[in-house]
């Protein structure tokens, strides 16, 4: 059977090849089989945060004993909200061709920066079910591919909560915002967070277990020490990036809010000289493995389980989701959730991996040496995703050869996308999916979404969404471009991800 879908090219704008299959405002499909006809609208809009949820207090004697204080841990609680991911306008990709080409060339170039960051990365290194989800949108108008959520600091005492667009990074530990007096901080769209603005902000203790052990699992470096007009010590991160990216500020503790979920004593870095790919956003969220990312503050909360929702449609009205918390009841996926093994890697503490152990393209099987390699990354922060050599020329053979047959005829490479079509004139192609087979059987069909890459706007550049690696032997990256309208489900506590379809623009 083939796994393909047809794809209308009428005004289809910049970021985004096609829509997710489903049903509200966002396309619909009318599946045969393996196939299906995708009908597309213009993508545009912005979306705003919408609050599904309720939340409580919870347990914070781990955090308690990271920064050093002797509390004695009071009683969990539980608690749901839910934080939507929306796209947003594309009003940000400029119409001229010219503009437009060097716009996404920066952009693909910054997530080319990312992969080959991660290739270099080499860090040291009571379960309650409970959810709290948040809109995740495009940072399509933060100059950024990568998606995004609004966060709060701060807020109480007569202070207002700041609130603050960060990016979504599973690939990182230390969530981090820009804050004032800022030595040297890039330009970012919301105000900066101002620490002396808030009632509850304070540094972390230099004697805190966060300035040292932890801080060092999750950037590489421990905290140093120093005391600034008379002031007592407070501890100072420094967080560098592969890419040559970094922040480097405060560590401390603050409010954070979550939609309606609110978490006392969070520890994030106020990070007060950064530079790098982030573009307009405040910062970053680190949903990594170790002690110090949201993951791990929250697990006496939330136990130590997220998902995500990841939007195709830059409609202004609709958005995806960023779940904390193992409670389904907020997911819509219209297939079981498939799960199979997370594996960890000492040498690469932060980072989630499993095992790809097959690859189909259209429903037909491909074979190559790369197929049954471990340690395949799943990565939020990277776009595109890069495959070993092996699998990605076998796959890239297999999808020519089927779409080739209608005859369309070959355009350009693209940055680092290199099989590139002329559609011109065409106002539905089909498009043959990619399969990835997991480990245990768990199989992944990438969403028509996540296939193609419009490059030009009339539809005579469109390329291949993937890219392949320069070597063998480096690791694998299944970017966000090919997670689209799936609900990806990372639980540390049974060390399983799970994947199930999902139409992620929700109302």
């Amino acid at each position: 059977m083939e796994a393909a879908h047809r794809i209308p090219l009428l005004r289809v704008l910049a970021l985004l090849a096609v829509v997710a299959a489903g049903g509200g405002r966002g396309a619909r499909t009318a599946a045969v089989g393996k196939s299906a006809v995708l009908s597309l609208r213009e993508l545009d809009g912005c979306g705003v945060a919408r609050q599904t949820r309720s939340a409580r207090r919870y347990d914070d004697a781990k955090r308690a004993e990271m920064l050093g204080e002797h509390k004695k841990a009071g009683p969990a609680r539980t608690a749901t909200t839910v934080l939507e991911l929306k796209h947003h306008s594309l009003t940000a990709i400029p119409d001229d061709p010219t503009a437009r080409d060097r716009y996404l060339r920066h952009l693909l170039a910054a997530d080319e920066a990312r992969a080959n960051s991660l290739q270099l990365h080499n860090a040291a290194a009571s379960t309650q079910s409970s959810s709290t989800e948040v809109p995740l949108t495009s940072g399509i108008r933060f100059q950024t591919l990568n998606y995004v959520t609004t966060i709060g600091l701060g807020g109480s005492s007569g202070s207002a909560v700041t609130n603050l667009t960060v990016i979504v990074d599973t690939g990182s530990d230390l969530t981090w915002v820009q804050c004032k007096p800022c030595s040297a901080c890039y330009a970012q769209r919301d105000p900066l967070f101002d620490p002396a603005g808030s009632a509850t902000y304070a540094a972390v203790r230099c004697n805190a277990s966060a300035c040292a052990a932890s801080l060092k699992a999750a950037t590489g470096m421990p905290g140093s020490c120093a005391s600034t007009g008379g002031s007592s010590e407070k501890c100072y991160y420094a967080l560098a990036y592969g890419d040559g990216s970094f922040s480097r500020g405060v560590l401390a503790t603050d409010k954070l809010a979550l939609g309606a979920a609110r978490l006392d004593g969070f520890v994030f870095g106020c990070g007060l000289s950064n530079r790098g790919l982030f573009g307009g956003t405040a910062g970053l969220m680190g949903l990594g493995r170790t002690e110090l990312s949201l993951v791990s503050q929250t697990a006496s909360r939330y136990g130590g389980v997220f998902s995500y929702c990841l939007p195709a449609t830059t409609s202004g009205d609709v958005s995806g989701s960023l779940s904390l918390g193992g409670d389904a009841s907020s997911y819509r996926n219209t297939t079981p959730v498939a799960y199979t093994r997370m594996i960890a890697d000492p040498a690469q503490p932060p980072f989630y991996f499993l095992n790809v152990t097959g690859a189909a393209v259209g429903g037909t099987p491909v074979t190559a040496a790369g197929l049954g390699a471990s340690n395949v990354l799943i990565d939020s922060g990277t776009v595109i995703t890069r495959l070993a050599p092996s699998v990605y020329h076998a796959a890239r053979a297999e999808f020519t050869r089927q779409f080739g047959a209608a005859g369309y005829p070959a355009a350009p490479g693209f940055s680092i996308l290199d099989t590139c079509y002329d559609l011109t004139g065409h106002d539905e192609v089909k498009v043959p999916l990619l399969t990835l087979r997991l480990e245990g059987g768990a199989d992944v069909t990438v969403d028509a979404a996540g296939m193609l890459f419009v490059v030009r706007k009339d539809g005579s550049q469109v390329c291949l969404a993937m890219a392949s690696l320069s070597y063998e032997d480096q690791t694998p990256i299944i970017g966000n471009y090919q997670q689209k309208n799936k609900r990806v489900v990372y639980d540390t506590v049974g060390s399983r991800l799970g994947f199930a379809d999902e139409d992620c623009s929700y109302v």
